[in-house]
């Protein structure tokens, strides 16, 4: 499988970290599997016209994992990962914004092709495969 030509620009993506705190106060974030490896990352996609980053995280984040809440405007950090698409690789920045998660339905989108699942916050970072994203989960406290 190719990789994108080196010269061209990294596309733009968004995700959602979505947060919720336990009853003893330490926070856990929810991953979902991705749908063809089925490797744990961040509810994440395309841009969407129309819609700010935020916006369009928290959007993903209902799509693929089921979740909503209040999306934070800001950006807390973002990560480079090559990208499987139809044949190549694409080099993708990813911009993540946190969601503080008020409800999880029971029924999404994207419920019979992904698994969700909480988890502690160092637990999810080491489950996560891309590099960029682990050593940012574990560089971020929230």
């Amino acid at each position: 499988m190719a990789k994108a030509p080196p010269n061209s620009k990294p596309l733009p993506q968004v995700a959602a970290v979505p947060v919720r705190r336990r009853h003893d106060g330490t926070a856990e974030i929810l991953l979902v599997t991705t749908r063809s490896t089925k490797r744990w990352t961040l509810p994440k996609g395309w841009p969407v016209k129309k819609l700010k980053g935020s916006e369009a995280a928290a959007k993903e984040a209902f799509e693929e994992g089921g979740v909503v809440g209040r999306i934070r405007k800001k950006p807390i950090g973002r990560y480079l990962y090559w990208k499987r698409m139809d044949g190549y690789f694409s080099l993708c920045k990813v911009r993540l914004y946190v969601l503080n998660v008020a409800a999880e339905h029971s029924d999404w989108p994207e419920k019979g092709e992904r698994l969700r699942s909480w988890f502690k916050w160092q637990d999810a970072a080491d489950l996560v495969e891309e590099p960029g994203l682990r050593k940012l989960l574990k560089g971020v406290c929230i």
